[in-house]
């Protein structure tokens, strides 16, 4: 059984001052989370979490997760921006990208960004409009299938992302010509991966690289960027992963692969979004319809728009009727949303306590790459963001759309006038 932190009281609380469907966060829970992050990796000096902005690109978390300790990974202009706005500057901001415009890399360069290059024609690139900086890191994929054990954990080979091994080389030495001094490698073979060994495996892999860079270059490697990848059990029967069995894990790889060659002082980075903020969020929805045919449906406030894993992935999210916690889940309902689409459905076939019109909804997990993901398909507009403080206190973190935002780009006609503030 999975547990919200919501109660009934709560949610009918935060709903009756900000409609539903809208984004609650649990601020203590995403902050305790941090902060035993930080407490795994603490053999590392140097060690520092860049938040991927993209998980949930929003001030008031970022900010807060500023405090704990933890930079932030762009990967576009817009999350340069917010970055800035935020306050964060130089060896805070991580930026990786792919395909990446020229104002981007003007930008990033700029803001003193860490700025990790994604492909070996990038180079000529960056020095033409930004110019080459003094530390600089670089996105490997090794190709191949990417295993542990017996498991095909996913197939770099296959991912637009990152340089060969042989470019590896070339870059370095290219780069080391063009005055750069500092070097990080990054690295991101698999997503969402539950069990302790994906980070360990990755790591080895990366610090055995760093190991013959430095020997065939004798660059001066100062960080390893582990990426993302750590997943989250979205289903009840799924164990979380024990943060601090994989920093052991990477810890035993460090000393290795890195501190037995003499290879000494090189940084661990982390780009955790799912795991940082995945449960620490959900979706509010109330139902507000049935519908009795083929299939028992229950209609909610919300749609794909607000959250559109279940939809495209296929995804499961766990779903709380609230105040029915205890009760049997002796009722098979499919969960939909308003949409044009037969895949707008957060639960197919789902067993749950008996719905009634009114009842609110917990769709658990949402926390990363929910509202962020979300769009205006068929005029939707997207939903309220709620932080809950630990004391129970909430706020309103991002104001709901209404048609003025859905129309704002067509602000240069007279006929949408009437919509601007």
């Amino acid at each position: 059984m999975k547990k919200t932190f919501l109660t009934k009281a709560k949610a009918e609380e935060i709903a009756s001052v900000y409609p539903t469907p809208l984004h609650v966060y649990d601020e203590k829970g995403f902050c305790d989370n941090a902060d035993d992050l930080y407490d795994a990796f603490s053999w590392n000096d140097g060690y520092k979490e860049y938040f991927a902005v993209k998980a949930t690109p929003n001030p008031t978390i970022l900010k807060i997760l500023q405090k704990h300790g933890c930079g932030v990974d762009c990967s576009s202009l817009t999350e340069l921006l917010m970055a800035d706005a935020c306050g964060f500057c130089g060896d805070e901001i991580m930026f990786s990208s792919n395909e990446t415009a020229a104002e981007e890399f003007v930008l990033a360069k700029k803001l003193g960004a860490i700025i990790n290059l994604d492909d070996i024609t990038h180079i000529d690139y960056l020095k033409k409009h930004a110019g080459i900086p003094k530390k600089i890191c670089l996105r490997y994929n090794p190709g191949g299938d990417f295993t542990i054990g017996n498991r095909i954990m996913g197939n770099p080979a296959d991912a637009k992302y990152g340089l060969t091994r042989p470019q590896m080389s070339e870059a370095v030495k290219r780069l080391i010509a063009e005055g750069v001094e500092e070097f990080g490698i990054h690295a991101f073979l698999a997503s969402n991966t539950l069990g302790n060994d994906y980070y360990p495996e990755l790591a080895r892999i990366l610090f055995k690289t760093v190991r013959e860079l430095t020997e065939e270059t004798g660059a001066k490697f100062v960080f390893v960027n582990l990426s993302g990848g750590i997943g989250i059990p979205y289903r009840p029967d799924q164990e979380k992963n024990d943060v601090h069995i994989i920093a052991e894990g990477v810890r035993k790889a460090y000393e290795k692969e890195l501190l037995d060659h003499g290879i000494c002082g090189v940084k661990i980075f982390t780009e955790l979004g799912r795991y940082m903020m995945g449960p620490y969020g959900v979706l509010l929805t109330r139902a507000i319809h049935f519908k009795h045919t083929h299939k028992e449906y229950v209609g909610v406030d919300a749609c794909a728009a607000h959250l559109m894993r279940p939809a495209i992935y296929g995804a499961y999210h766990h779903i709380t009727v609230l105040g029915k916690e205890n009760a049997p889940c002796d009722h098979t309902y499919d969960v939909v949303g308003s949409l044009c689409e037969n895949s707008d459905k957060f639960a197919v076939d789902r067993p749950l306590p008996e719905i009634e019109i009114g009842d609110l909804l917990v769709i658990h997990d949402a926390g990363a790459h929910g509202f962020s993901m979300g769009y205006n398909y068929n005029g939707k507009l997207r939903s309220a963001e709620v932080l809950l403080h630990p004391d129970g206190t909430f706020e309103r973190i991002r104001r709901a759309e209404t048609p003025a935002d859905y129309f704002a780009t067509f602000d240069f006609m007279p006929e949408f006038s009437q919509y601007k503030r």
